[in-house]
């Protein structure tokens, strides 16, 4: 029985099927040939660059790999989780800023359909299932970090607008991000808006270079009396995090727990590509038992993380409550098994690993992000528990 071919009863106690259909197979082949000749070649010199080229983001779009999980009738692909965990893994493990243009854009593209007014989604909507505007979330500020509901940025309605004043940091690709899914305090409640990056008093800066996907593109935001049109509300007052942030970060905990399985999955490829050539006392590094035990604990740590991230997209493409904590799960896991196995990786390199000349270097950096961003391990430690788990 495949994935899709599962009927809703063998989610719970009966077990689960973790087979893959033809068509994800085809799918994870095209993925991963795309991910090996148009974007792991060149990830490393990305990451030294700080950005990843316009081009690569024509290409995404081309491809229908932007805003994928979009219902056909909304313009997307209609993508199923599963398969869409395959797409950003393939690209997590080629180039993780890569990954992270779907996560955010796909983050912003998920409420504003699910939230936004008609006349918004009309307007918005069929641009960014195709790719053509970007979209990006800006949450992140300078004093609270990503404690959502302590946002300082602040809103207020003055006649038929919004009029927004604050700051926000480390937004992803923000620097080409046409709109942003935005939180502000309306009359102190958390709330969502949709501001175009052309809005007057709006501007936007690079952000410091950071330790992790380099590349990314991240900008710092500035708003000063920034005014945007009285239907640029995602959902009402109030909704801002409880309902709109908290359904578009299901979505990006999901696409990091694949992501950082790419990760995990990239980490063991160089290293058992390397240990298997270099020489040390003699002997192959993959000789010696030291180097077995790592290289079999990152074996179990990527294998593991996988199988989770398969659980977690079953169950979302069943609709299950379930699948909501399973992604928690998912994330929590797979994020932390991606610095176990980056860790690894440049320990078994040597000196080697710490330089530009191999990519776990890289993998190291990006797998640090994966524990903080979309709910950072100790978050996930605290609110996982507060869910009984569901049986297999």
């Amino acid at each position: 029985m495949s994935v899709l071919e599962a009927t809703p009863a063998a989610a719970g106690v009966e077990g689960i099927c973790l087979g893959l259909t033809e068509e994800q197979r085809k799918s994870r082949a095209e993925f991963r040939a795309f991910a090996e000749s148009e974007v792991a070649p060149y990830a490393g010199q990305w990451d030294r660059d700080a950005r990843v080229p316009d081009e690569l983001l024509e290409e995404l779009k081309n491809r229908g790999y932007l805003a994928a999980p979009l219902a056909q009738e909304q313009g997307g692909r209609g993508m199923d989780a599963v398969t869409y965990g395959l797409l950003t893994a393939e690209l997590g493990r080629a180039c993780s800023s890569t990954r992270s243009l779907l996560t955010v854009h796909d983050m912003a593209v998920v409420a504003l359909a699910r939230w936004g007014k008609p006349p918004l989604k009309e307007r918005y909507l069929p641009a960014m299932a195709e790719g053509s505007l970007l979209g990006a979330v800006a949450l992140s500020e300078p004093n609270i970090g990503s404690a959502a509901t302590q946002v300082e940025t602040t809103a207020r309605k003055v006649g038929e607008e919004y009029v927004l004043d604050g700051e926000k940091c480390w937004i992803t690709f923000g620097q080409v991000a046409d709109v942003f899914l935005l939180l502000a305090q309306l009359e102190g409640k958390p709330t969502a808006f949709w501001v175009p990056a052309d809005a007057p008093g709006l501007k936007r800066y690079d952000n410091d270079l950071v330790m992790g996907t380099r590349a990314a593109r991240l900008a710092r935001l500035e708003l000063s009396d920034c005014r945007i049109p009285g239907d640029h509300i995602l959902g009402r007052q109030g909704f801002g995090f409880t309902y709109v942030l908290n359904y578009a970060l299901d979505l990006g905990r999901y696409s990091v727990a694949w992501g950082s399985v790419g990760i995990a999955e990239a980490c063991l490829e160089a290293s058992l590509d390397y240990t298997s050539q270099r020489m040390q006392g003699g002997a192959l590094l993959c000789e010696h038992q030291l180097v077995q035990r790592r290289l079999t604990d990152m074996i179990a740590d990527s294998r593991a993380a996988r199988l989770l991230c398969y659980r977690a997209g079953y169950l979302r493409q069943l609709g299950e409550p379930a699948a909501v904590q399973e992604t928690k799960i998912a994330k929590y896991f797979a994020s932390r098994a991606a610095n176990r196995c980056a860790n690894s990786a440049v320990q078994l390199h040597g000196a080697n690993g710490t330089t530009d000349n191999y990519p776990v270097a890289r993998y190291l950096r990006d797998a640090k992000v994966m524990e903080i961003i979309e709910g950072s391990t100790e978050i996930q430690q605290i609110i996982i528990p507060r869910v009984r788990p569901e049986e297999f």
